[in-house]
């Protein structure tokens, strides 16, 4: 089962650097830059200054702060958690090419892109702790992050659901005539079975919207494969039926995932309408910390992919370049480490969200019924 989604969402009908346009390789072809040797298949455009550093950074920090949180899940400290182990280049290299103003709406494993648009790790952190440091107030489940400085926006546990989230922000956005704002949203390959992912599609491409779809297909909805959610040949083809591009990216390749969002959002941000990107990659650990992938597929296949490692892959190419090197990693690594450790400690002893809180940010004006349970929990009637 697991090989056969491998290998039908792994084959390209096009030569993988084909060109520096993405829009040019297509929904059946696989956009690449970097190898997984970390050798240029094809020229990598100019890019903003320490940005190739910064993505490695934020995917190294990324992947230790997930091992942290996922350990603080089986210590029984946190309820949940998600890893994006194995898909931190489609995740950073997509929300890097965002702008401060553009408005985003997360999936599960994109919450790195919120501590990069400057979301605090205390709040990240807090957030799965649920407790008085969490600006929320504990009031969604772990990695249902939010972050409104950010203009990243809680996604929903039902899958797909953001994607009509989505397309109303960016059609809000386009009839307010904020030039200049797009919208991105993400979901996961499972999504595209769902609804929202029609009705979002559908109306986006009839308005022409400003919106860049990114889908990451790390080739298990959960423990359904990616043969079972599709006949198509890819996911991004099923642009075409909406009528906007779709551009199928190697989502192990960081560059590549920016390069060709940052071109879709360019598009978007001049008027010229939505583009679906698929982020091909794979979830090399579980769907989450109550998931065990090796009940539902053969983990040999991690093992190859395991080699495709984002991160390797873009370290060797920064390193080949004298942007890199082994002490610098250590050091980053070690601070990153103090960092998340010092973060966790403020958080954990924080108090419990006081009970209180039940009442605000409930209605702008609480009705008399509001104010009455208040009232009668104030004088501890209720307890």
């Amino acid at each position: 089962m697991g090989k056969s989604a491998t290998s039908k969402q792994g084959n390209a009908s096009k030569s993988a650097g084909a060109g520096l346009d993405p829009y040019e390789v297509g929904p059946l072809g696989l956009f690449q830059l970097v190898d997984e040797n970390g050798t240029e298949v094809a020229e990598v455009p100019a890019l903003p200054d320490g940005l190739a550093v910064r993505l490695l950074e934020a995917m190294l920090f990324q992947r230790a702060l997930d091992q942290r949180m996922l350990n603080l899940q089986r210590q029984g400290r946190i309820g949940f958690y998600g890893t994006a182990k194995g898909q931190e280049g489609a995740v950073l290299g997509s929300g890097a090419a965002f702008e401060e103003q553009d408005w985003l709406f997360p999936a599960l494993r994109e919450g790195a892109i919120a501590l990069w648009r400057g979301m605090k790790l205390e709040h990240y952190i807090a957030q799965c702790f649920g407790n008085s440091a969490d600006p929320t107030q504990g009031r969604q489940m772990p990695c249902h992050y939010s972050d409104a400085p950010s203009h990243y926006v809680s996604l929903s546990s039902p899958i797909g659901t953001q994607i009509s989230h989505a397309a109303g922000a960016a059609r809000a956005a386009q009839v307010k005539g904020e030039a200049g704002r797009i919208v991105g949203g993400w979901l996961g390959d499972g999504a595209t079975s769902s609804n929202d992912f029609h009705a979002g599609m559908n109306f986006s491409a009839v308005w022409q919207s400003p919106i860049v779809y990114v889908c990451q297909n790390n080739q298990w909805a959960i423990s359904v494969p990616a043969s079972a959610q599709t006949a198509s040949e890819t996911f991004a083809v099923k642009a075409n039926a909406y009528g906007m591009p779709g551009l199928r990216v190697d989502g192990n390749d960081v560059l590549a995932c920016y390069v060709a969002t940052k071109m879709a959002a360019d598009r978007a941000r001049r008027g010229d309408g939505p583009t679906f990107i698929e982020c091909l990659t794979f979830r090399l650990g579980g769907h989450s910390s109550s998931d065990d992938p090796s009940k539902y597929r053969d983990e040999t296949i991690a093992k190859t992919w395991e080699a495709r490692d984002p991160l390797l892959r873009h370290r060797a190419w920064l390193v080949a370049r004298g942007e890199w090197d082994d002490k610098r990693q250590d050091d980053f690594l070690a601070e990153a480490g103090k960092q998340i450790s010092e973060a966790i400690a403020r958080v954990e002893a924080a108090e419990p969200v006081a009970v209180e809180t039940l009442f605000t940010d409930v209605w702008a004006e609480p009705p008399t019924m509001l104010k009455d349970q208040a009232d009668r929990l104030a004088n501890e009637e209720m307890i």
